[in-house]
C-alpha cells in the first residue's frame, strides 16, 4: 500500500507541476487556437508570406510598449504613460525636424533625431522612476498625470500630421527587417537579462516581496528607477518606429495603444501583481493582439467604427483568462502546500 501510496502521490505531483506549467504556457495554446479561427474565417490575414510580414512589421511598435509594461510589471507596477511617451517624444523630434509649414525645422539630421527621441523618453522614465521611488507617489496617479499632461502637451505643439521627415530618420520604422528585428533582439536582449542577470533576477524579487528584497541588500528604489528608466526608452524607441511605418507624426499618435500593451502583456502570462512572468509569453502576446487587430480590420463584417469597443472586449478577456489562471493556480499550491 505504501508503494501503491508513493506511486499515486507522485503522480500528482507529476500532473501539478504538468499544469503550473501550462498555466505560465497559456499563451501559446490560445495563440494556435485564434491562428485556426482567424484561418477558418479570416484566413487573408495569413494568407502569405508577405501578410505574415506585414502583421510583424505592424506589431513592431505595440511590441516594445508590451515590452516596457512587463518589466514594469515584473518589478511590481505598471506605466499607464507608455503611450503618452511614444506620442510626445515622436511629435517634439517630428517638430525639430520636419519641413512642414509649422514645424519648427531646427534640423534634418536624422542621428539628432535618433538621440533627441531616446533623451526625452529617458527623462521622462527617470522622472517617474524618482518620483515613484523617492518621492514615494502611486505609480498609478504618477503615470496618470504624466500620460494626461504629455498629451495635453502633444495636442499643444501640433494639430496637424507632421511631415517632410529625414529619411534616415524614418528608416527604422518603414523598413520591414530593421523594425522587426530590432523588436525580437529588444525580446531576447530582454529574456538574457531578465533570467540570467542580478538585475533580472533583481526586478522579480521587487515585484515578489519589496520588503524582503531590501532585507537581502537589494537596492528597491534603484531598481524601479531602472525599471521605469527602461519603459521610457522603449516607449519612446516605438514612437520613433511608429512615425517610420506610418511616415508622418499624426496628431494622435500614441493613443489607445495602452490597453492594447497592458492586454499583450497580462494575456502573455505577465502578472497584474509583479513577480512572475516570462518575456517569451509577452512576445506571445503581442503576436496575439496583432492577429486579432488585422483580423479585425480585414473582416467585411466588423465597421471600423466598431474595433475600438472589441479592443476593450479583448482587454476585458484577458483580464478575465488572468483572473481564472490566478484561481487555478491557488488551489494547485493550496493543495501541494507550496507558496508563491
Amino acid at each position: 500500500m505504501n508503494g501503491e501510496n508513493i506511486v499515486i502521490g507522485r503522480f500528482f505531483e507529476d500532473t501539478d507541476s504538468l499544469l503550473l506549467s501550462l498555466l505560465d504556457n497559456m499563451i501559446w495554446p490560445i495563440l494556435a487556437i485564434v491562428i485556426l479561427g482567424v484561418l477558418a474565417f479570416v484566413p487573408q490575414t495569413l494568407a502569405s508570406a508577405s501578410s505574415i510580414q506585414l502583421i510583424f512589421w505592424a506589431g513592431a511598435p505595440l511590441g516594445l510598449l508590451v515590452l516596457a509594461e512587463s518589466v514594469t510589471l515584473l518589478s511590481g507596477h505598471f506605466d499607464l504613460s507608455i503611450g503618452a511617451i511614444a506620442g510626445f517624444s515622436a511629435m517634439f523630434t517630428g517638430m525639430v525636424l520636419g519641413n512642414c509649414p509649422s514645424c519648427w525645422n531646427y534640423s534634418d539630421s536624422a542621428l539628432l533625431g535618433f538621440v533627441l527621441i531616446l533623451v526625452i523618453g529617458l527623462v521622462i522614465g527617470v522622472v517617474n522612476g524618482v518620483m515613484i521611488a523617492k518621492v514615494g507617489l502611486n505609480p498609478f496617479l504618477q503615470t496618470l498625470a504624466f500620460l494626461i499632461i504629455l498629451e495635453g502637451a502633444k495636442t499643444a505643439m501640433q494639430t496637424q500630421p507632421v511631415t517632410e521627415l529625414p529619411v534616415g530618420y524614418i528608416l527604422p520604422g518603414s523598413t520591414a527587417l530593421i523594425a522587426i528585428g530590432l523588436v525580437l533582439g529588444a525580446f531576447i536582449a530582454f529574456g538574457v537579462v531578465m533570467k540570467y542577470t542580478r538585475f533580472g533576477q533583481a526586478v522579480y524579487a521587487v515585484g515578489s516581496d519589496a520588503d524582503a528584497a531590501r532585507e537581502v541588500g537589494i537596492n528597491t528604489d534603484r531598481i524601479i528607477i531602472a525599471v521605469y528608466t527602461i519603459s521610457g526608452l522603449l516607449s519612446a524607441l516605438a514612437g520613433l518606429l511608429i512615425t517610420g511605418f506610418i511616415g508622418i507624426v499624426p496628431p494622435l499618435i500614441g493613443e489607445n495603444l495602452l490597453f492594447q500593451a497592458f492586454a499583450g502583456a497580462v494575456i502573455g502570462g505577465v502578472s497584474l501583481f509583479g513577480g512572475r512572468g516570462k518575456v517569451t509569453g509577452a512576445l506571445g502576446g503581442v503576436i496575439l493582439i496583432e492577429i486579432i487587430q488585422t483580423a479585425l480590420d480585414n473582416s467585411p463584417a466588423i465597421e471600423a467604427t466598431q474595433i475600438q469597443m472589441i479592443n476593450g472586449f479583448v482587454l476585458l478577456i484577458a483580464i478575465l483568462l488572468y483572473a481564472t489562471q490566478e484561481r487555478i493556480r491557488e488551489r494547485v499550491l493550496a493543495r501541494t502546500g507550496r507558496g508563491e
